[in-house]
């Protein structure tokens, strides 16, 4: 375990320290603008603008217009942190990505201006869509990450952890497509879109009986119909299927698929189903995980154990973490038992508490960005450990 600090993490201390007020600007104004996944241009551009003046940049970058990367140095290892930047539909920034985003900033600015003089690159990526769009998912299979030898980022939330499971999930979009009628003169010449999608949502419930504790099937109906007096032709359901491996939720997919062709069969109706991009579970590399933590409580921090159980949420930092090693700890910036994914989560996160909370983690993972460039033992350590440990699984 790293010791006291050094030269380098004093550095760093003092460079977050002197880029504390800018960095609070920049979440506030990305908080303020908030965008939707794939679409988040003025967020890039404020992203872009801060890491101008010690990066290289590319954007567009993989193939995403609203992607970019920034890179300091042309020597291996290379470092990478990834930001997060859109925001959800009605609620805004009620996942914290404004956080994640300014702390990423930070902490490879930090890093860059600190320490020049290690050997290594330090990239910054701006990695959009991670609300249901996969920006990381269409990264990695771009090769975005090819030449990336470890990735780091982190997550706001109401408890602070070195690690966290998160579970597979892929987004469903079912549409029922039937015959309109009147609903009260002749009900007997339809067939009901809208008795179709509530025969789905039935049907899921009645699965959930036999599916394990970490599963998880929840969705809305998107559209039910125009008129109470017309028998609806067409309804859409929102849905999302998770479960604790990829491979759990392959079949999980593919029962809950059936369970709409049912219902389609039993109203009379026709299903089309369109399925997103699959989020696969998390592998969290524990030695860069635990050198964070160190120096977050070398901050004052406290750092609680994780709990590894039950379900969780999904990301598509679980597919970049399966390529390579790769870490997404959380930090509390909320009291304990605030949702996430919520309006006081969006409150919560442009708070005072949650901006020194975002500056710390940009500290401890500038920090651990150093221990790692500068001691080739220690990354030795995190190929071997990437090798040979499996995903985080959450238990029953």
């Amino acid at each position: 375990m790293a010791g006291a600090p050094t030269e380098v993490h004093q550095r760093i201390d003092t460079e977050v320290a002197r880029m504390s007020a800018a960095l609070i600007d920049l979440s506030r104004d990305l908080h303020a603008h908030p965008e939707l996944a794939m679409q988040e241009t003025r967020a890039v551009q404020r992203l872009l603008t801060f890491l101008a003046d010690d990066f290289e940049v590319t954007q567009p970058y993989g193939g995403l217009n609203t992607a970019f990367r920034a890179d300091a140095g042309d020597a291996t290892p290379v470092i990478a942190f990834l930001a997060e930047y859109d925001a959800l539909p009605g609620i805004g920034h009620g996942c914290g990505h404004n956080l994640i985003a300014a702390g990423a900033v930070g902490a490879a600015t930090a890093l860059r201006r600190a320490a020049p003089e290690i050997p290594g690159t330090v990239a910054c990526i701006g990695t959009p869509g991670e609300e249901g769009a996969g920006g990381k998912v269409l990264l990695l299979e771009a090769g975005a990450f090819a030449d990336i030898d470890a990735a780091l980022m982190f997550h706001p939330s109401d408890r602070t952890w070195p690690i966290r499971h998160a579970t597979a999930s892929v987004h469903l979009t079912l549409e029922w497509h039937g015959v309109a009628a009147h609903a009260a003169g002749s009900p007997q010449d339809g067939r009901s879109a809208l008795a179709a999608v509530i025969q789905f949502f039935t049907g899921v419930d009645a699965l959930r009986q036999f599916v394990p504790e970490t599963s998880r099937m929840h969705g809305i109906i998107a559209d039910g119909g125009q008129a109470a007096n017309v028998i609806p032709d067409y309804t859409r359901a929102e849905f999302t299927v998770r479960a604790a491996t990829t491979a759990e939720l392959d079949d999980l997919r593919e029962r809950v698929i059936a369970v709409a062709h049912a219902a389609a069969a039993a109203t009379g109706t026709t299903v089309s189903i369109t399925a997103g991009l699959v989020y696969r579970e998390r592998k969290n590399n524990h030695t860069i995980a635990d050198r964070v933590a160190h120096h977050l409580r070398r901050q004052g921090v406290t750092v609680d154990q994780p709990v590894l159980r039950g379900g969780t949420g999904s990301s598509d930092i679980g597919n970049v973490s399966l390529a390579l090693p790769a870490i997404h700890p959380y930090i509390q910036v909320m009291d304990a038992g605030t949702p996430t994914h919520s309006r006081a989560m969006a409150e919560a996160v442009i708070q005072p508490r949650a901006h020194t909370a975002m500056t710390q983690m940009a500290t401890a993972l500038a920090c651990a960005g150093a221990d790692l460039l500068a001691d080739p033992d220690l990354f030795a350590q995190v190929r071997d450990e990437f090798a040979t440990r499996g995903p985080d699984l959450a238990a029953g």
